[in-house]
């Protein structure tokens, strides 16, 4: 059987029975990644817990880290979303009520952030969400006219994304946590 693509183009007719096994897979890799750390996740655990054995798994997702990647998209395009939604490149005054919501969507899937964030977490995950978040940052500072220089625009969105990662595995990770609302006046008191 030839191996399918995990990327499916939109408008793709996809047979009904992959997409129900790439679901299956997804799910429990996401409810693994929620028990455990990412690192002890095998190809055999990810199988058993969708009931489907380890070639099916492979058939889909080249390993572990790509099928993790994918079950996260979702996640992170989400986050990416939220992120749009903050005015920050916004002038002054109190904190914008979009940056909590970025911090409260965090908090609504903490435990699959700690996860991926933290230290058995995947490079991939943590550059896939740096990159997306840079895209969102960078498009603010387009449209606010911010930087004229294309480099200069990519290091300060990098510069941001970077910034908003960091804060966010430590405030999951965090014993103590702050409320959202807290964390959001702490980093936008930084990013003024």
């Amino acid at each position: 059987m030839a191996k399918e693509s995990p990327a499916v183009e939109v408008g793709e007719r996809v047979d009904p029975r992959v997409r129900r096994t790439r679901n299956l897979l997804r799910a429990a890799v996401l409810e693994l990644a929620s028990e455990r750390d990412v690192e002890s996740i095998t190809i055999a655990d990810i199988a058993e817990r969708a009931d489907v054995n380890r070639a099916t798994v492979y058939q889909h997702f080249k390993d572990r880290d790509a099928l993790l990647l994918n079950a996260m998209q979702e996640e992170v395009g989400r986050l990416a979303n939220a992120a749009a939604r903050c005015p920050l490149t916004r002038k002054g005054g109190g904190t914008p009520t979009e940056l909590a919501d970025l911090f409260r969507h965090v908090e609504t899937n903490t435990t699959l952030y700690r996860a991926m964030l933290g230290p058995t977490g995947t490079a991939r995950f943590v550059n896939e969400l740096r990159g997306l978040l840079a895209q969102e940052v960078a498009a603010q500072l387009r449209a606010a006219n911010a930087a004229r220089d294309e480099a200069l625009t990519q290091l300060r969105a990098h510069y941001l994304a970077g910034a908003f990662v960091g804060a966010f595995t430590q405030w999951v990770s965090a014993p103590q946590r702050l409320t959202a609302e807290q964390a959001a006046d702490e980093v936008w008191a930084l990013l003024r």
